[in-house]
């Protein structure tokens, strides 16, 4: 799945993404950067990511205009 990340807290590492195309708001899984070259979120980051069985954004991973799709971007 794609998304922008809307609120992310370093300290703890709560935080919201926002998938892209139905805009549907997914809680950060606790390891939702482990294994990434990620260390830090910024809202408006585009990420890319997956959903755990709980429903929590996991497995984020850079985001690219390409990698989203953005209409003119190739």
């Amino acid at each position: 799945m794609q998304g922008v990340i809307k609120s992310f807290d370093p300290g703890t590492g709560d935080g919201i993404v926002i998938e892209q195309t139905e805009f549907h708001e997914y809680d950060l899984a606790p390891n939702a950067l482990e294994g990434s070259i990620l260390r830090m979120l910024r809202p408006g980051q585009r990420v890319i990511f997956e959903l755990d069985a709980n429903n929590c954004a996991t497995s984020l991973s850079f985001g690219s205009e390409v990698d989203m799709g953005t209409p003119g971007i190739e």
